[in-house]
């Protein structure tokens, strides 16, 4: 889940001089003794004039577009009208399966206005994100502001040899979405760091690291709020199907195809780090160090940057937060399998559904508020309790984006459901791709492909996946799809595209960190760097994703792919 932030950036200036090409042929030797000095003069590369003009159109365009709160407003308000349309002419549906015939309620009637007046509320605290997010932000909140992330990241690339950096970057970016946005702002400048200490191009690390938090921003090697998010909207859509049996989903529903997922962009990732796009910044000549400002002085910003070595203070903190949470992890393993364990399922289970899996919220609020907690009273950054409230205070205020969103999602989902729309469209749409025989992967790669380019234009994860889950979820149901396998193909659109649009607001902070090594670089300069990542992560994620589909494999805990 993507928010959007106010950045203080020169955004006249955002589409500026556009980059500069090295001369051909110079080699990594050259090109280290040239480091220093400044951009070489050359004409822009025909990629770089390409994208440049590519994204500025899909900028013009996605700015046109209303904010994620208006387009649901006008969703909302569209389906009330046309929900009152489609109730004075009767239309009706029968869901397969069932005998019962479903006829559509519209707002704008007296049923439809009294539910509205009493539900209002209702709608927005049963919103199901709300629930599963809000506790696991309060203890992620914890863990960062405590600096445990922070301080995890920085040791897991200092540890790192320079063989295997880009891949360390790699999958660390990928795995750093566990600290949501921080991790575009914490993630990129550290491996530039790092990637210079160790004799490697700055810029290779800067813009790999970005890539690998963005384009892998939908999966971890560990549950993460967003996996909390989507879970709560795609149980919340599928209650307009009410009499179809379906797998509840949860934070852990797609986790083995997390996994799976995180190891495979992790090590392509850092591939391309270092197969093209390191050389690539040899071959250009691009300066290894900041450049110098007007005034003759190095970029100031420096002073300010977060040193990738912890100190011994930290080391111990960070030792202590770890074996604390292993400690507490071990405890609930324990506790979870001993005989007769009020975790298990009425069969002494754990699948497909039990009370162990419906406590995956609490089990990911405990490790991470252990986590913070250890390391910030070790660290001295938590003295008392009131440093924790105060913590997880400015954690909501970080949500305060969303929460005002969660309240015209969950009217829209809400109005969405008890009007029967959303089962209407769901069957009709449904019975259309079976006419056509569009009911295989194809239709799934149609779906990730349309998620793809909505990603260029609708930068908030949960506005996009409330809007694409509402119609597809029910729909691919019908089709014989369990809801999280639909969950999991919307995680390959709607990461991978994510570091090419110009809509992102944190490609302006990449693109100010990109311009202390080169002043005159432009958003067309990042795009064909970028560019790169984009096609293979999309090509191996949705690969992955045939993979699973054809060998029929688990999802995650008790999750599978066909109903």
């Amino acid at each position: 889940m993507q928010k959007v932030m106010t950045m203080s950036a020169d955004k006249d200036n955002i589409h500026g001089p556009p980059a500069t090409e090295g001369r051909a042929g110079s080699t990594a030797a050259t090109a280290t003794e040239g480091a220093g000095g400044t951009t070489p003069d050359a004409p822009t590369s025909a990629l770089g004039k390409w994208s440049d003009k590519f994204l500025t159109g899909v900028e013009r365009l996605g700015n046109k577009l209303p904010t994620p709160f208006t387009l649901f407003l006008i969703l909302f308000l569209l389906t009330a009208i046309a929900s009152s349309i489609m109730a004075w002419m009767n239309v009706s549906v029968i869901v397969p399966g069932s005998d019962e015939e479903l006829f559509i309620r519209g707002l704008f009637t007296g049923e439809g206005l009294t539910w509205l007046t009493v539900n209002l509320g209702a709608n927005y605290i049963g919103f199901p994100p709300l629930v599963t997010v809000l506790p696991i932000l309060l203890a992620v909140g914890v863990a960062e502001r405590s600096g445990m992330l922070s301080a995890l990241i920085r040791k897991l690339f200092g540890s790192a040899r320079k063989l295997v950096l880009p891949y360390a970057v790699g999958v660390i970016g990928v795995t750093a979405s566990v600290m949501a946005d921080a991790a575009f702002v914490v993630v990129p400048p550290l491996a530039a760091m790092v990637f210079k200490a160790a004799g490697r191009h700055p810029v290779a690390g800067l813009l790999g690291g970005f890539a690998a938090v963005g384009a892998g921003y939908s999966t971890a090697l560990v549950p993460t709020s967003l996996d909390a998010l989507f879970a709560g909207i795609t149980n919340a859509v599928m209650e307009s199907l009410p009499s179809l049996e379906t797998t509840e989903v949860n934070p852990v529903s797609n986790y083995y195809f997390n996994i799976a997922a995180s190891i495979l962009l992790g090590m392509l990732c850092g591939f391309i780090i270092d197969k093209v796009l390191e050389p690539r910044m040899w071959r250009q000549q691009v300066t290894t160090d900041y450049a110098v400002t007007d005034s003759g002085q190095d970029d100031p910003a420096r002073e300010d940057e977060i040193s990738p070595t912890l100190t011994a203070h930290e080391n111990r903190a960070l030792k202590v937060s770890l074996w604390t949470t292993l400690l507490v992890s071990i405890l609930v393993v324990v506790v979870v399998l001993i005989p007769n364990s009020p975790w298990r399922n009425e069969g002494g289970g754990f699948l497909p559904q039990s009370p162990l899996l419906s406590s995956v919220v609490f089990i990911v609020f405990l490790i991470f508020m252990v986590m913070g907690i250890a390391y910030g009273v070790v660290l001295g950054t938590i003295k008392n309790m009131e440093d924790v409230v105060h913590m997880m205070g400015e954690s909501i205020k970080d949500m305060i984006d969303f929460l005002v969103l969660a309240f015209i999602l969950g009217q829209f989902v809400a109005l969405f459901n008890w009007t029967g729309i959303g089962t209407w469209t769901a069957v009709q749409g449904a019975a259309g791709l079976e006419a056509i025989g569009l009911t295989g992967f194809s239709a799934i790669l149609a779906f990730i492909m349309l998620a793809s380019l909505l990603n260029l234009l609708i930068i908030s994860g949960s506005a996009m996946w409330t809007l694409m889950a509402a119609v597809f979820v029910p729909m691919f149901a019908l089709l014989g799809y369990e809801p999280s396998f639909v969950q999991a193909a919307f995680r390959v659109g709607d990461s991978a595209t994510q570091v090419i649009t110009p809509l992102n607001p944190y490609m302006i902070v990449i693109l100010g960190l990109l311009r202390r090594y080169e002043p005159d670089a432009g958003l067309g300069t990042l795009m064909s760097r970028l560019i790169p990542f984009v096609i293979p992560f999309w090509l191996a994620w949705a690969s992955l994703l045939a993979i699973w589909f054809y060998a029929d494999l688990p999802l995650g805990p008790g999750s599978g792919i066909f109903l």
